[in-house]
């Protein structure tokens, strides 16, 4: 048995126009600005963080490369100091040049030049 206070009856709403709700479409405005603002800062702030990471890893390499360099000058300066000695600098020429000692009678004092 059907209820007399329950029928369907058909709706046509066909011509009914809605009209836009400009509210509404503002809003949707601000929401997609502030999302598009807090996303753009968000990779602003993403790329400089990267960028800083970067510059931080090259400061590292180039402040090892520095460190190398460094080492390598303070061992050459001393080899430099090394072989700038008297001692090494005879050594050298009576292996390399054969050179030898003056005898006394070759040597010339200043006094006795004219």
């Amino acid at each position: 048995m059907r209820n007399a206070y329950a029928f369907t009856r058909p709706v046509a709403n066909s011509y009914l126009v809605r009209e836009r709700d400009r509210r509404l479409a503002r809003e949707l405005a601000l929401v997609l600005l502030v999302v598009l603002c807090l996303g753009g800062g968000l990779l602003a702030y993403t790329g400089i963080h990267l960028e800083v990471t970067r510059a931080g890893y090259r400061i590292e390499k180039l402040e090892g490369e520095l460190e190398v360099r460094t080492r390598e000058e303070r061992r050459l300066r001393l080899e430099a100091a090394y072989l700038a000695s008297p001692t090494q600098i005879e050594k050298r020429a009576v292996a390399e040049l054969g050179m030898q000692s003056p005898a006394l009678e070759q040597v010339i004092f200043w006094e006795e030049l004219p």
